[in-house]
């Protein structure tokens, strides 16, 4: 149980950062964890919340900063709780995951790479391509607030602009707001999905209440003046619908592997553009797939990695669960004539071993499973006999645990791991990792 405390200032020496961003001392006895404090920085800090085994707080007075605290590229930091670690140099932050990658693999996985691999990085700004905007009509601001989430609160961020988000969002957010405010149903609309595009921008507009003709008038001017597509969801994802019947296919590309994909604005695509295409070119030199190998990819969503893995000549064989994302998936290969590819849908989280795609014989695996990991279709990986699994992770800590159970059960070594910057100014560790059998 929790329990606020006196909120009196007390001077601690920062000793680490926690994986959300946050300082770490030793004081008292316990672990204190300071939000907006860097480790080597002396601080004041009060206590707003005390623990059994540890404290929060968050600082008053910075004594001695720390090397690498930089100018926060957005006046919102601190408040909206999108970013976390815009005070943090770049470098500094790409070592915090690295620490974070080590530390996990280590821990969790009981495993050491042969090496580390140069991290994946790209810009700092303009880089988020989806996002979802919390929307809240505050009755004491006497206006609609549209943003991410206060930092440790459920309360909407009052914020003007986001400078993480591509253009043209990045300068929507007011305008959202704005226009929201402008509805009869201002307090019916809970949020806002951002879909951008190579080619185009769609935002789809979450509505509990059918608008009216004038709200819709309002949103036609919003579409023609901000030069977006607006969709409308009134119920679940398969409510979606572009207004007034118009919208243009999104589309990103992958230029070095000649390939273009269309998606919808609902649909899971890479966040980070630029560093999606870095990320596939690292697979492919991982994988190494020529013609003649037959390779597996597994939670392959649209087709993301294995068109480009095709272009290689070899076959693959794509498995997902979502079938909307397989019937993409198949959509994209027919549009870019790419051959030697065929998609099952199947739960990878419940036994594939009577399935026949599940008993074939691979010559690599490559997987890019969701947060909860990929623990259930592992034991279909060790069948394979695949010579070498390429792993992409958005949780260090389910990757360390699957690339552990692959060493130590199933006869595979950790060649190496790397981190991917999918997320600058967040502490959100993306990685990749390759391991060959034994």
């Amino acid at each position: 149980m929790s329990r606020r405390t006196e909120r009196v200032p007390e001077r601690v020496e920062i000793v680490d950062l926690t994986h959300d961003g946050r300082g770490v001392a030793k004081t008292q006895g316990k672990t204190f964890f300071i939000d907006g404090a860097l480790p080597g920085e002396i601080v004041d800090a009060v206590r707003v919340r005390r623990r059994r085994n540890f404290d929060e707080g968050r600082v008053t007075s910075l004594i001695v900063p720390a090397a690498e605290r930089v100018e926060p590229i957005c006046a919102h930091f601190g408040v909206c709780g999108g970013c976390s670690l815009q005070h943090l140099a770049g470098e500094a932050q790409l070592k915090a995951k690295q620490k974070t990658l080590q530390e996990n693999l280590r821990r969790i996985g009981n495993v050491e790479p042969n090496q580390f691999l140069e991290p994946i990085a790209g810009p700092p700004v303009g880089y988020r391509r989806r996002a979802r905007l919390g929307v809240r009509f505050v009755k004491g601001k006497g206006r609609v607030l549209a943003g991410f989430r206060e930092r440790f609160s459920s309360f909407v961020a009052d914020i003007e602009r986001c400078p993480v988000l591509a253009s043209p969002a990045d300068d929507l957010v007011k305008p959202i707001s704005e226009l929201i405010g402008a509805l009869s149903l201002r307090q019916r609309v809970p949020q806002v999905e951002i879909a951008i595009g190579d080619n185009r921008a769609a935002l789809v507009f979450r509505v509990l209440d059918d608008p009216t003709d004038p709200d819709l008038d309002e949103f036609r001017l919003f579409r023609e003046q901000h030069n977006v597509d607006v969709y409308l969801q009134r119920g679940g994802l398969d409510t979606v619908e572009a207004l007034d019947g118009i919208s243009t296919p999104l589309e990103y590309t992958l230029p070095e592997f000649e390939l273009t994909f269309r998606f919808l604005p609902t649909d899971f695509i890479q966040v980070n553009a630029d560093i999606n295409r870095q990320m596939v070119r690292k697979a492919i030199e991982l994988l190494a797939p020529g013609p003649g190998d037959k390779l597996l990819d597994l939670f392959c969503g649209l087709g993301n990695f294995t068109l480009p893995i095709a272009r290689s000549g070899a076959s693959v064989v794509g498995i997902e669960g979502d079938e909307t994302l397989v019937e993409r998936a198949r959509q994209n290969t027919a549009g870019n004539s790419v051959g030697g590819v065929e998609f099952h849908v199947a739960n990878l989280f419940a036994d594939c071993q009577g399935l026949e795609w599940a008993n074939g014989k691979y010559d690599a695996v490559l997987l890019d499973p969701p947060r909860a990991g990929a623990r259930d279709v592992l034991p279909v990986i060790a069948r394979s006999e695949a010579r070498r699994v390429v792993y992409v992770s958005c949780n260090p800590g389910t990757l360390a645990r699957d690339v552990g159970i692959l060493v130590d059960q199933y006869g595979f070594q950790l060649e190496g791991a790397g981190v991917i910057d999918m997320f600058p100014h967040t502490a959100h560790t993306e990685s990749i990792a390759q391991l060959t059998r034994r």
